[in-house]
């Protein structure tokens, strides 16, 4: 798959994550709805990318599947006053979605999952938040991934 198909899977599985947090839709529905009506498709005038089917459902199934220890890892790396559920519901499925990647695609540099996340959220969010997933993703990465980054120091 091309660096675009792959980057559209990202951002359709944080759009899937963040829709079944917000409007509680369940799995199954999720794969549906964006495989049948959104990835590659002409929606209200915009064109979306066909993205990587197998990286968006392993992406959103992986998360869904690891949610409550995604969700302990990243509330460690935020700030005690900003816990994981007290931040909005974009930059959760954002940082979700880059957790597990980080965690469980270890084939994957952690510097590209990084980067990829942060464009991601810039599609969303401002650019201080964007700033904040960066720095946590980091922050994750240097603990999952002590080696990549030990290396190259």
């Amino acid at each position: 798959m091309s660096r675009r198909e792959k980057a559209a899977a990202r951002l359709a599985a944080v759009q899937a994550l963040y829709q079944m947090d917000v409007a509680s839709k369940g799995l199954n529905e999720i794969f549906a709805e964006f495989e049948s009506f959104w990835m590659g498709q002409n929606v209200e005038g915009d064109q979306y990318e066909k993205g990587d089917a197998a990286l968006f459902r392993d992406i959103v199934q992986g998360v869904v599947d690891d949610q409550r220890a995604i969700d302990r890892i990243t509330d460690a790396a935020l700030s005690e006053k900003w816990p994981l559920k007290r931040i909005e519901a974009v930059m959760r499925a954002v940082l979700r979605a880059g957790t597990y990647e980080l965690r469980s695609r270890t084939e994957i540099p952690a510097r590209v999952v990084i980067t990829e996340y942060v464009d991601v959220a810039a599609a969303f969010l401002a650019s201080d938040e964007t700033g904040m997933i960066n720095a946590v993703l980091d922050h994750l990465a240097r603990d999952l991934r002590a080696a990549e980054f030990s290396a190259s120091a």
